[in-house]
């Protein structure tokens, strides 16, 4: 990595996952000390039916422009679940102002892969066939027992409530980008009912991810742990700093 990248304030890039907004994020960057953009995906303030056309290039174009316009030359990109196949994407647009890549329980295909391509046998075999006759947006049961599994009622209510349909085609879309050029930390969460150990580690081994942290959460610990996420994102800020990054044993 160039010495004169880490001379400069980094900031943190924020991609959530599937059916989430930028929201998600708040807790975390509340306690952050470096400039924070959460980026937003497309048609997120309009009707959600008229999204459904677009594919994975209209998502990271979408984003792209919201990081350009932003006013932090360097940055890491933080990317959550289904934000991870965004995040490659974006990252390989956006060159030499990524500093670092962390993916939080996030999907990581392999180069020409999808994130349906990414799950293991039979969930890649299925889900295309659930995409296309129930859609992307699960039952409220599933919401609460997957993706909410460890949160209060409360916050659990509102991620049903809020949870908006992504187009079909961002999980089938292919993505070309190659695995970012820049250190890479992957954060496991232990208690995860959406992505199992065993699929995670896959996606670690996908990222070839030079650094590994666990958390002990379910599949959202921006709202379950974000202190646990703050003090993992501020550790890796201060060893690119440091111009070093040794692998961090999990």
């Amino acid at each position: 990595m160039k010495q004169e990248m880490l001379k400069e304030e980094l900031g943190f890039v924020f991609i959530y996952g599937a059916g989430l907004n930028g929201g998600i994020w708040d807790f975390v960057v509340e306690g952050l000390s470096h400039p924070c953009l959460k980026v937003e995906y497309p048609l997120r303030d309009r009707n959600v039916i008229s999204g459904h056309h677009l594919g994975l290039e209209d998502y990271v174009n979408h984003m792209t422009e919201q990081v350009r316009a932003w006013g932090t030359n360097k940055f890491v990109i933080v990317a959550h679940s289904l934000g991870g196949v965004l995040a490659m994407d974006l990252a390989s647009r956006l060159g030499d102002r990524v500093a670092g890549f962390v993916a939080i329980g996030a999907a990581i295909p392999k180069r020409g892969g999808s994130f349906v391509s990414a799950l293991p046998f039979p969930q890649r075999v299925i889900m295309p066939i659930i995409l296309r006759t129930a859609g992307t947006k699960p039952p409220e049961f599933a919401i609460r027992t997957g993706l909410c599994s460890d949160l209060p009622e409360e916050q659990a209510s509102r991620i049903v409530a809020e949870f908006v349909p992504e187009s079909r085609k961002v999980y089938t879309d292919r993505v070309q980008a190659s695995i970012p050029d820049v250190p890479k930390l992957y954060v496991k969460l232990t208690q995860d009912k959406e992505f199992g150990l065993s699929v995670q580690e896959s996606m670690i081994a996908n990222l070839i991810a030079d650094g590994v942290e666990s958390l002990s959460t379910g599949h959202l610990p921006m709202l379950s742990d974000p202190r646990g996420v703050q003090r993992i994102l501020e550790g890796f800020v201060n060893q690119l700093k440091a111009s070093r990054y040794p692998v961090i044993s999990s």
